[in-house]
């Protein structure tokens, strides 16, 4: 911790006695996506890491969905969160002046890409959305990029008939909660198929290098080789860490530099925060979201 807090300060040229005057407390909201105590555990060293280097009190908050950690960013009560590309999308339409986009993270092979998978048990015979004619459906939460945003738009393209209307080409089409309970959901046979996230590199067995699926081996939630991928969206931008953008300039400062760092400093800290293996967190701007707040605008249309 002290080689992390070292990297810190000679980045920031910060001292955390400084941020006790300007911040109280700090808050960093957790998306949905796994259960909210796998959450917290997995993120924990971060929050650990946050509370010595600023120098107050940090607590995590772990909401039930999507929408909650957006309000915390808009409502002021959230102060840091890692966002998917949608819901950050879904802040920046409401208040463009909320949150500021500060760090991505980064694919093994340098990428900062990922897709939303469509995936079915193996033994249900299902190989394709060809076969999903009259089948159930699953999508995580109406906030998420990859569990919903994406495949509503690129699913019905896949062929004439499909919508994401129940009993039109699917025989239902239902929002589940989040990407581990999509997963369950598939494993269980309680519904025929869902989408969920994944980077799409490494090995299927492995639940590929970082996503969803690799948070639920490693987890022992799922074996991989009891399921198939049926569909693939075309690459979608990871979500942005972002940072309210109100927060005082050396507290922002402070925690950007913390998480890009991390990596080299605690790289078990980084696989737990980042879903699995990566190469850390690098900077990034608004523009990369355009096209994802366009996608969103279209759905609201």
């Amino acid at each position: 911790m002290k080689h992390l807090l070292a990297a810190v300060l000679a980045t920031t040229a910060l001292v955390g006695a400084a941020h006790a005057q300007e911040i109280k407390e700090f808050n960093i909201g957790l998306l949905g996506g796994e259960n909210a105590q796998d959450r917290l555990n997995s993120n924990e060293c971060l929050r650990a890491y946050a509370e010595e280097a600023l120098g107050v009190p940090v607590k995590l908050f772990a909401p039930a969905d999507y929408n909650g950690v957006m309000q915390g960013l808009l409502g002021g009560t959230i102060d840091m969160a890692w966002l998917g590309a949608s819901s950050y999308a879904g802040i920046y339409i409401q208040d463009p002046e909320a949150v500021e986009p500060v760090l991505i993270k980064i694919n093994m092979d340098g990428s900062y890409g990922y897709h939303s998978i469509g995936f079915a048990r193996k033994d249900s015979g299902i190989t394709s959305l060809d076969d999903m004619a009259g089948k159930s459906f699953g999508f995580g939460d109406p906030n998420s990029t990859s569990g919903y945003l994406i495949p509503s738009i690129e699913i019905p393209q896949y062929k004439d008939g499909i919508t994401m209307e129940s009993g039109d080409y699917f025989g239902e089409v239902k929002f589940t909660g989040g990407h581990e309970q999509t997963i369950v959901a598939v494993n269980n046979g309680d519904i025929d198929a869902g989408v969920t996230w994944a980077d799409g590199q490494g090995a299927w067995e492995d639940g590929y290098n970082s996503g969803a699926f690799r948070k639920a081996v490693d987890a022992g939630l799922v074996d991989m080789n009891d399921f198939v991928e049926i569909w693939r969206s075309k690459p979608i931008p990871e979500g942005p860490v972002v940072l309210r953008k109100s927060l005082p300039a050396d507290a922002k400062a402070t925690m950007t530099a913390l998480v890009e760092n991390m990596i080299n400093t605690d790289a078990d800290c980084t696989y737990g925060m980042a879903a699995g293996e990566t190469l850390g967190f690098q900077p990034i701007t608004h523009a990369a979201y355009e096209s994802i707040v366009a996608a969103r605008l279209s759905k609201a249309n």
